[in-house]
């Protein structure tokens, strides 16, 4: 196992992992919040980080039993699994959908070959078509991830990218900008990476050619098919982080917690910390952040009024969203948005 070039996501690689024993730590996870928060109602579930669809099929039931004996698995509940192209075939995949899995995300990052390579993935694009046609065969919804934005990437590149998407048909797909971050093989590299302006006209580009419409900074989907796990994330839903590196907030009582598995992390937010988390992410969406008490207290209303084209308010006054030309210029807009 190996880490792509531009991944700076915790990751512990392990030759033969010991399953049993991973498994039974994160039912012991489970169980402990159990204990905290009781038998609450569970509307989604992400196996994500690292590569989930290499676990055994029979260790992923044993997890989605563990949650299902200590929580209540709401009927309609998204169960998504992160894969990459090469880490699962068709049975394996039908095995996972039997046990639970609705929705695929797929870590396709590219359709050409030679920018797999750059970025250090292990697949090629073939290998990414398949995975995504066994999917489609089977009937479990599906999403792909893209990276832009590489050196040497010009518009035309991206709207390439894009009608080679709309010829896959799918229902659902993120395109994150690629970002240089530190500690890792690109960081190291001195990399001949676009302009932010023209990094601007890629993200336009994106707009003007898919065809499946922008839901938030970088995922689109066709209407029903958003990615609801996230959607809740972002809407300020609590939301529990199990395993090494994963991050929650939990809500417990009146008091939010910001959490990382059983004892890495775990303390207070107070309203404000909470509600200013909230208005981050509650911007990324196209449909921006809700008002309530909480949120209003630290939102710059006097910057929304006087820059209707960079930030609206929607028709019923309970939503503040970013326009086309705001997302452009988010974090920005964020730091005059929280006072």
């Amino acid at each position: 196992m190996s880490k792509c070039n531009y991944c700076a996501f915790f990751s512990w690689a392990c030759e033969q992992p010991d399953w049993n024993e991973y498994t039974n730590k994160i039912i012991c996870e489970i169980n402990h919040w159990a204990q905290q928060l009781g038998k609450i109602s569970i509307p989604t579930i992400f196996f994500g980080g690292g590569t989930p669809s290499l676990m055994p099929v029979k260790y992923f039931e044993k997890i989605i039993n563990a949650i299902d004996k200590n929580f209540s698995i709401a009927q309609n509940c998204e169960i998504t699994l992160e894969s990459n192209p090469g880490t699962i075939d068709a049975n394996k995949l039908h095995d996972f959908c039997v046990a639970g899995v609705n929705r695929l995300s797929v870590g396709v990052q590219s359709l050409d070959n030679n920018k797999l390579k750059f970025l250090g993935r292990r697949h090629n694009a073939e290998t990414a078509l398949k995975l995504i046609d066994v999917a489609n065969n089977i009937g479990v919804r599906i999403s792909a991830d893209f990276i832009y934005g590489m050196p040497n990437d010009t518009v035309d590149d991206i709207i390439k990218l894009c009608n080679d998407i709309n010829a896959l048909g799918l229902k659902h797909c993120s395109m994150y900008e690629l970002t240089i971050e530190e500690n890792t093989p690109f960081g190291k590299m001195n990399l001949n990476m676009p302009t932010n302006d023209e990094m601007a006209q890629m993200y336009m580009a994106i707009d003007n050619t898919l065809n499946i419409p922008r839901y938030e900074v970088s995922n689109y989907a066709m209407r029903g098919q958003e990615c609801r796990h996230n959607m809740n994330i972002w809407d300020g839903a609590p939301y529990i982080g199990i395993g090494r590196g994963a991050a929650g907030r939990v809500l417990i009582g009146n008091q939010w917690y910001e959490q990382m598995g059983n004892d890495e992390l775990f303390q207070k937010l107070d309203i404000n910390e909470r509600a200013t988390e909230r208005i981050i992410t509650g911007m990324r969406m196209v449909r921006g952040v809700a008002l309530d008490s909480d949120t209003k207290k630290i939102i710059n209303m006097e910057f929304v009024k006087s820059n209707p084209d960079l930030i609206s308010l929607n028709n019923d006054g309970t939503r503040v969203a970013a326009t086309k030309k705001g997302m452009l210029i988010l974090d920005e807009l964020l730091l005059n948005l929280v006072g």
